[in-house]
């Protein structure tokens, strides 16, 4: 039987570097996904009526407010 232990070193210098400005760029991107998502619910819930947003629960100043209820604190 044979084993193979595979030791990986720390990323240092320009790996490290190149690895933080991924990650970043990644979780700038994941922002901007979620940001256009809540953008067009946004949208969504304007293009309803009154009535229709009362029936929801909303009223048309909250939109914004419910829609980025998660981040928002007030």
């Amino acid at each position: 039987m044979h084993a193979t232990i595979k030791h990986h070193a720390p990323l240092t210098g320009l790996r490290q570097a190149l690895a933080n400005g991924y990650a970043r760029f990644s979780e700038t991107m994941v922002l901007i996904m979620e940001s256009q998502a809540r953008t067009k619910q946004v949208e969504r819930l304007n293009a309803k009526s009154d009535a229709e947003l009362a029936k929801l629960g909303l009223r048309r100043q909250d939109i914004v407010r419910h829609v980025f209820r998660d981040v928002m604190y007030y």
